[in-house]
């Protein structure tokens, strides 16, 4: 039997046997290595729980980024070392935010007209990549006009056009239109005559935030935005002869579009001249790179500022929800201002989910706004506690 030859300058001192002795044991020192190395490599799911928190806004009182940050120190005091913060949007109000925050850009100005034709000073975003994101609630949104100034009959979406036209002036290669808040129900009529019915071939996409069909857009929300049960019929009827116009003129049948009632019928409108329709939360989860991220998590957390039935319709906190039970992530956990009985009940067949309601920690409900990012960072140390065992 021929033995490989021992490397230069080894063995000649000692005998063969010596040889392979140190050499077998060389091989378990660097097996014995390896496997420490292993160790440390997997310490996210042995000892070291690696934690997501993904929430949207808290309406009203915090940021998606801001919440995140308050949920990520509160899993920090709790123990939890490795935590990575995500916020995010469903395409409605608060898309820009977390889509600066997963990939950097900055804000440019502009001047459009306002959902009641008042000069508007505003703003969009242009990600790092060029890519240009705009809200239309910062053009055409109920936040422009509140209380009762709105005029559910004249409110228009002339200015989440104009700013679309902005974006496309600039050479923006690709731009994200977040439909949501919107104080408009003209089935994205104006908008459309803004940019000359036409999108000129630019890739622009609608992230919407509802499913609601085109020709259901005025009876769904246009209560909310001040419309009396005869005005609701008459946006209906208006938006029965547009869905024939846009048929007959670009040949596209926004009746037959999922979310095309997105923002009073302007996701329809944009479908008509071009637009592609996505779901808000899936445009944003996959921006921020969510699907890779959840797939190494330990721990999710994720909220908002109300938890009702919508919220497994498209919205952040169900949509994230969905995509961890399809990963297994071990511990989940819901952190939200309020929460409706029937929410409560559809998230418990949900399967094992912590549930936080800021509303059900203080005395007065005031409280939950006024102190939120504390109630918020409160909560989640309790959430990674409990995931932690203690």
């Amino acid at each position: 039997m021929e033995h490989p030859r021992p490397a230069q300058g080894f063995g000649q001192t000692r005998d063969l046997g010596q040889d392979f002795l140190a050499d077998d044991l060389r091989v378990v020192r660097e097996l014995l290595l390896q496997e420490r190395d292993s160790l440390e490599h997997r310490g996210q799911s042995i000892g070291v729980p690696f934690a997501i928190v993904c929430p949207d806004k808290f309406r009203g009182t915090l940021s998606a980024p801001v919440a995140a940050a308050a949920m990520a120190r509160g899993l920090r005091s709790a123990g939890v070392e490795e935590v990575q913060e995500i916020p995010l949007a469903d395409g409605g109000e608060g898309t820009i935010d977390a889509l600066l925050a997963a990939r950097g850009g900055a804000l440019r100005s502009a001047r459009v007209t306002g959902p009641l034709g008042d000069v508007v000073e505003t703003e969009y975003a242009v990600l790092s990549d060029g890519t240009a994101v705009i809200e239309m609630a910062r053009a055409s949104g109920m936040a422009l006009v509140p209380g009762a100034r709105n005029d559910p009959l004249r409110a228009s979406t002339r200015g989440t056009g104009e700013l679309i036209a902005a974006a496309l002036r600039a050479g923006a290669p690709r731009i994200v239109v977040g439909v949501g808040g919107s104080a408009s129900t003209d089935g994205g009529l104006a908008a459309a005559e803004a940019l000359g019915w036409s999108l000129a071939g630019a890739d622009v996409t609608v992230a919407c935030d509802v499913t609601t069909p085109f020709l259901d857009a005025a009876e769904v929300y246009g209560p909310q935005k001040g419309a009396t049960a005869a005005q609701v019929a008459l946006l209906t009827r208006r938006l029965e002869t547009l869905a024939g116009e846009y048929a007959s003129r670009t040949g596209v049948d926004v009746t037959e579009l999922e979310g095309a009632g997105a923002a009073g019928g302007l996701a329809g409108g944009l479908a008509a001249i071009g637009a592609r329709l996505e779901p808000g939360f899936e445009v944003v989860a996959a921006a921020a790179e969510l699907g890779g991220v959840m797939q190494d998590a330990d721990i999710v957390v994720t909220g908002e500022g109300k938890l009702d039935l919508t919220t497994f319709d498209g919205k952040v906190v169900g949509g994230v929800l969905e995509w961890a039970a399809e990963e297994n992530v071990e511990h989940r956990a819901v952190i939200v201002g309020q929460a409706t009985d029937e929410a409560r009940d559809e998230l418990s067949v949900l399967g094992a989910i912590d549930l936080y309601v800021l509303t059900d920690r203080v005395w007065q409900s005031g409280e939950a706004y006024s102190r939120a990012e504390l109630l918020v960072e409160e909560a989640a140390t309790e959430a990674g506690r409990r995931a932690l065992g203690e």
